[in-house]
């Protein structure tokens, strides 16, 4: 069922957009703009653009359409919860689970497996990724953060966009890594060649990945690795680009008779909690497959 009601401008001056998120706090303000340009945010009887100059007295009618059935469907898929609150979860992602749904492919998710917990969920923010703020590829496991409600998820959005978000990921390459620390710095965009694929290319996205050696074994480095950008496929393309592939990697490292997937785990994840601003910090142990291969490889 779609609510409706009107506010009026007090003052003049202030941005559309703006005037409506700070008088109903439960929109945000993506949300807002979405309503305003689809026509559901009037002033004075008239449609607008979000950045339009109110002045005083001007009259907004908000008309909040009834939520649109949920694409996604819960699943009772097992998820190991290291941490939980009433703002957000962090989820020992293991291998071979997809973080969200795409188009026509709606299920066996991490997304399905958190709305079958927090059904909410279901009709928060984005249809196909709600409370997702950022990503592992399938076959990457470890740490993952997902908020619980809007608020959360604002708050978490902005501090991966500044950069203050604690990532750290252990990761196995073919050869002997020198320095023992350093940083790679690289624009990564599609490969022209193949559109499949991400590389290190001129007019790509700006990145930069720090890695630290965490030890030597015969003809591979085990790696500490620290993106401080999030390109799709970061640490896997800027290792390829320097010589030193991910182990396992079937796409841009090489391939390895111990595993089936990439030897890359977000092993470390801090951020500050949205309710009362305390840094946090969680770890995960290497799971089991990639433990294996380092034994054998050892």
């Amino acid at each position: 069922m779609e609510t409706a009601h009107r506010l009026v401008a007090d003052n003049a001056g202030i941005r559309l957009d703006r005037f409506v998120s700070e008088q109903c706090p439960e929109l945000s303000r993506a949300r807002v703009q979405k309503l305003i340009r689809e026509g559901h945010i009037t002033v004075n009887g008239r449609m607008a653009k979000p950045g339009l100059k109110l002045e005083a007295g001007d009259a907004v009618d908000i008309i909040i359409p009834p939520p649109s059935p949920s694409p996604l469907s819960p699943e009772n898929i097992p998820l190991n919860i290291v941490y939980e609150d009433a703002d957000l979860l962090v989820v020992d992602k293991p291998p071979g689970l997809t973080v969200h749904p795409a188009p026509g492919s709606p299920r066996h998710t991490l997304v399905n497996a958190v709305i079958a917990r927090y059904p909410h969920l279901a009709r928060m923010g984005d249809s196909l990724r709600p409370g997702i703020v950022h990503r592992l590829d399938r076959d990457t496991s470890g740490l993952l953060v997902v908020a619980r409600n809007e608020a959360a998820r604002l708050n978490l959005v902005e501090q991966f966009r500044s950069r203050s978000v604690v990532k750290a990921y252990t990761v196995l390459v073919k050869g002997k890594l020198t320095p023992e620390q350093g940083i790679i710095e690289a624009a990564i965009g599609r490969d022209p060649a193949n559109r499949q694929r991400m590389a290190v290319v001129s007019g790509g996205r700006e990145a930069r990945t720090g890695y630290r050696v965490m030890k030597y074994l015969d003809g591979y480095t085990l790696l500490e690795v620290m993106p401080e950008t999030g390109r799709t496929h970061q640490i896997r393309v800027h290792l390829a680009a320097i010589g030193y592939p991910v182990v396992g990697d079937g796409v841009y490292g090489v391939k390895s008779p111990y595993l089936s997937r990439q030897f890359l785990h977000a092993s470390r994840l801090g951020f500050r909690l949205p309710s009362s601003g305390d840094y946090v910090e969680f770890r995960s142990e290497l799971p089991e497959d990639l433990a294996e291969a380092l034994n054998r490889i050892r």
